[in-house]
């Protein structure tokens, strides 16, 4: 039976990341993304005044993870990862969730993030959760070379509909 969050999956818990989980996120990140993050990157984010990160993991180990950097007024979703095997199972919906949260928590006004446009998949998930287009970044990606679509939710506007 599921539980009242909607997630079919009881036994994924959330929790940060630690340096300990870095030899699992580079090798989901290079099976994600064309343009992978190097360990050293993550290491960053790991000692950066202003980064979170966390992991989704599992019996299996982890499955998932997400970066997101907050400021005086917003946030920035960096990356959000979720294993192939483990996609439309409302992992990356409970990541999202936890960050949406936390950004309201440091009383974030917005959170930003970029997409490639012909991520059809990662785009349609992000306006479900409230996110809209803005504009694009010309030649942001490298590997292949790509536009950036910048999308930002207002959290202000989620009391409103509240």
């Amino acid at each position: 039976m599921p539980d009242v969050t909607g997630n079919n999956d009881p036994d994924i818990g959330i929790r940060a990341m630690t340096v300990g989980d870095l030899e699992a996120i580079v090798a989901l990140e290079k099976t994600v993304f064309s343009d992978p993050w190097s360990r050293d990157a993550f290491l960053d984010i790991l000692s950066q005044e202003g980064w979170s990160a966390l992991v989704a993991e599992c019996d299996t180990g982890i499955i998932a993870y997400a970066c997101c950097m907050t400021s005086d007024a917003g946030a920035r979703l960096a990356n959000i990862a979720v294993a192939e095997s483990y996609r439309r199972k409302s992992v990356a919906k409970r990541l999202l969730a936890r960050i949406l949260d936390d950004a309201r928590k440091a009383e974030c006004e917005y959170i930003l993030l970029e997409v490639r446009p012909g991520n059809a998949e990662a785009i349609a998930f992000y306006e479900r959760h409230g996110f809209r287009q803005m504009y694009r970044r010309p030649h942001y990606y490298r590997s292949p070379t790509e536009d950036a679509l910048v999308m930002v939710r207002y959290l202000s506007e989620d009391n409103e509909n509240e």
